[in-house]
């Protein structure tokens, strides 16, 4: 995976918040699109990767916006006891990827069952309406996993 903070750099930014997009004429501080949470799991996303020994691997696709979420995970005593992910798309998807690995690390079935798009949203601060189709692939790709563990 690349480095983040120098990717957002490498987009304009001074310090990895601050952007620039430069076809879209658009130039402001990240803060102001994303929360804290979202940057913080974005710059420094939690369980990146493949993860050898996995009871599951599962891969889900937004169609419209193009976003993938591979989502790992390996069984123990009828918990989740690891989950790595690997995720190309928005900034928002990686962070809802990254958080719902650990959302999902030491649960059953029956308690991944009742993870929801809003739950996600609200553990990162609210995500508004233009990028909250990433927390819905997070929950879909949770869904699918608890599909292929039956």
């Amino acid at each position: 995976m690349p480095d983040r903070t120098n990717f957002l750099k490498g987009l304009g930014g001074d310090d990895g918040t601050s952007l620039q997009l430069r076809g879209l004429g658009w130039q402001g501080d990240t803060s102001v699109m994303y929360s804290d949470a979202v940057l913080d799991h974005f710059q420094n996303p939690r369980n990146v990767g493949t993860l050898d020994g996995a009871t599951a691997t599962i891969s889900v696709e937004n169609p419209v916006c193009g976003d993938i979420l591979e989502l790992s995970a390996r069984m123990d005593a009828g918990r989740i006891a690891e989950a790595r992910f690997r995720t190309r798309g928005c900034v928002t998807a990686v962070a809802c990827s990254s958080l719902l690995t650990e959302l999902l690390r030491g649960k059953t079935p029956a308690e991944v069952r009742v993870i929801t798009p809003e739950q996600i949203s609200e553990t990162l601060g609210g995500l508004p309406p233009a990028t909250f189709h990433a927390a819905q692939l997070a929950r879909d790709a949770a869904q699918a996993l608890l599909a292929k563990l039956k």
